[in-house]
């Protein structure tokens, strides 16, 4: 990337299964971007209760954490993470699915949330080619995992991914190719350099 790109970034990543935010993960940390998840604050309460890490207990724990501290306590938890390590590193922040979750992290200074998305039927061959472990296999299966995230029968404080992507500062439309992807990528990081 051409330019000195000035310190202390952080960009926050939403959108549906499948729709690139491992890519454009992957893309900025060899930009030198430091990475975090929201999960990975459940991962570590997980740890901390000595529990197998199953997909039920994450979201056992991860429930509980919002019953007990509020929606946004994942959000909270990685802007401490990042305050307590180094706030003038560059960061990318993975897994914001509420938007009390952005609410907490815009409470650091050039904290950017880019939303990716995709069509339906794309985001539902993407999951079915990747063939993840952890990933639903029936077309039927996607859409339920699709429709959940989104925000279709989930509390104010379980996921909203919709809802987070009408929080946005910019939107990528992920549809082509990952050369397009990173171009796009390339071009916001020159975007957010010349405006902070």
């Amino acid at each position: 990337m051409s330019g000195k790109i000035k310190r202390g970034i952080k960009i926050g990543l939403t959108g549906p299964l499948a729709s690139g935010k491992g890519e454009v993960s992957n893309w900025l940390k060899t930009q030198g971007f430091d990475y975090v998840s929201l999960s990975d604050m459940v991962r570590e309460a997980l740890r901390k209760e000595r529990l197998e890490e199953t997909r039920e207990n994450l979201m056992k724990i991860g429930n509980g954490l919002r019953a007990k501290e509020g929606a946004g306590v994942l959000g909270k938890r990685v802007r401490e993470k990042i305050l307590s390590d180094d706030e003038n590193k560059d960061w990318v922040i993975d897994g914001i699915r509420n938007p009390a979750e952005i609410e907490e992290l815009r409470k650091m200074e050039n904290f950017f949330l880019l939303a990716i998305v995709a069509p339906k039927k794309i985001l539902i061959e993407r999951v079915k080619s990747r063939k993840r472990g952890s990933d639903p296999m029936s077309e039927e299966e996607i859409e339920k995992k699709l429709n959940r995230e989104w925000g279709i029968g989930e509390p104010p404080d379980g996921q909203q991914v919709g809802a987070c992507i009408g929080e946005s500062d910019f939107f990528y439309l992920n549809e082509k190719s990952l050369d397009e992807l990173f171009l796009f990528m390339d071009n916001l990081l020159k975007t957010i350099n010349n405006n902070i």
